[in-house]
């Protein structure tokens, strides 16, 4: 039995919660959690919170802003009333996915120089100018947009001056606004009708052509740049109160240092490395493979722990002419041919990274194609996917609830993260090391 500690769970994973107070030995805290008409969210506490360690347990899967906006209010809740210190249990972190800038074809967002080295194919990865030193030619940086329109219009509005040997009308100014003014006469009488278009009298036989404006185009780089979202959650977070939060297995490890709170990512490789050591047949003979480059750190640690060979899909980008999406040609590196391939992820959400990769095992000669991945979202039509595909069985944690998806894949497997986040819940609140769950042997 842990005293003084209050665990409250919100509305995305009960039955999670429910693991988590069995293996604590506490119930769980009374809360009312609802919506108004309008579909505003309502928190309500029961229970007294005063001065308590409290844990607020809400996964990132299913309806997310909902799931998110119901986390900051019960933190806020618990701020108000009195907590003691409140840590958010996230085993799917939300919005994990965009930590940063998302990358194209090109580099960074601010990648384009000029028109003309965009044409050559002469890309910058510098999303703001070089500081020059003595000698250097002037960096392009960032004045390509606005600056490149003012100067044009500049060239514009000196082609409209009239030239000093041409004849002034009497009575009129040569000046910038006189100009100005018989362009506007002009477009007035122009848009009345033809009959108009010889002059008032039909002795004017030369129509003048109206010099429109350069329209303006913005830099490449700007139209692709998006919000930081991770950086807004990780402020709201902070800002509604909390004071610590556990994770599992976040989808860039760099997404820890937007926080000014302490975070603990547990790893959720152990109960993989479990499952490939105690469920797979001759696991010696199986390869680890890596569906991308991005996690291939993260299956070369099961390989390298239960001394198995290790393959990699890499993935060729290849621009199309058709559209500006790209088609990426996935190419094994490794050899799998009469072996059994297991596949390791983090993440799953609409699993066309995975079925992919299974096919092309299969094509390599793969017999048996396993994928492992610790967060199985399996959004859209991701069950239609993987029951189509060549994949034999597809295990993922509860992290996010998989009762519906059990229900329509035959292939998926279930593996229980309850008892991971008690025990770091147990020693977070009795100050003890939780090293323990991040030591691989």
């Amino acid at each position: 039995m842990v005293r003084n500690i209050v665990v409250i769970g919100g509305s995305s994973h009960p039955h999670l919660t429910e693991t988590i107070c069995g293996h604590l030995g506490i119930p769980q805290a009374k809360i009312l959690l609802a919506k108004f008409a309008v579909g505003e969210t309502r928190v309500e506490i029961m229970d007294s919170v005063r001065g308590k360690d409290v844990f607020i347990i809400q996964s990132g899967g299913g309806k997310v802003n909902d799931h998110l906006m119901e986390l900051l209010i019960t933190i806020s809740a618990c701020r108000t009333a009195s907590a003691k210190r409140i840590t958010a249990v996230l085993p799917l972190f939300p919005y994990s996915r965009q930590s940063d800038i998302p990358y194209n074809k090109t580099g960074a967002p601010l990648v384009k120089a000029s028109n003309s080295n965009a044409r050559a194919g002469n890309y910058t990865f510098d999303s703001r100018p070089q500081t020059p030193y003595p000698g250097q030619q002037e960096s392009v940086g960032l004045n390509t947009g606005t600056d490149a329109l003012h100067n044009k219009l500049g060239r514009l509005r000196m082609e409209d001056r009239p030239h000093p040997n041409s004849p002034v009308k009497p009575g009129r100014s040569d000046t910038l606004d006189s100009s100005r003014s018989d362009k506007s006469d002009y477009n007035e009488k122009s848009e009345k009708g033809s009959n108009h278009a010889n002059g008032v009298n039909g002795t004017n036989s030369v129509t003048r052509q109206a010099t429109k404006p350069p329209q303006f185009e913005p830099q490449p780089g700007y139209k692709q740049w998006v919000a930081q979202a991770g950086t807004l959650v990780a402020d709201l977070l902070t800002c509604a109160g909390t004071d610590h939060v556990i994770t599992m297995d976040l989808h860039d490890p760099q997404y820890q240092g937007f926080f000014d709170i302490p975070v603990d990512n547990l790893y959720g490789r152990h109960m993989l490395r479990k499952y490939v050591q105690y469920s797979i047949p001759n696991y010696q003979q199986a390869v680890i493979v890596s569906p991308d480059a991005g996690g291939a750190k993260r299956a070369t640690a099961i390989a390298d722990a239960l001394g198995m060979p290790f393959a990699l899909i890499h993935k060729e980008r290849r621009p199309t002419q058709i559209s500006e999406r790209q088609n990426a040609t996935m190419m094994l590196v490794g050899d799998v041919a009469n072996r059994t391939a297991v596949l390791i992820d983090d993440l799953a959400d609409t699993s066309n990274t995975i079925t992919r990769a299974a096919k092309l095992l299969k094509k390599e000669g793969a017999t048996t194609v396993y994928a492992l991945v610790t967060h199985g979202i399996l959004s859209g039509d991701a069950i239609d996917r993987i029951n189509a595909s060549a994949l034999d069985k597809v295990v993922v944690t509860n992290s996010v609830d998989q009762a519906e998806h059990q229900r329509r894949c035959p292939k998926l497997e279930v593996l229980e993260v309850g008892n991971v986040f008690a025990e770091a819940i147990r020693r977070v609140h009795h100050g003890e090391s939780i090293s323990v769950l991040f030591d691989y042997n």
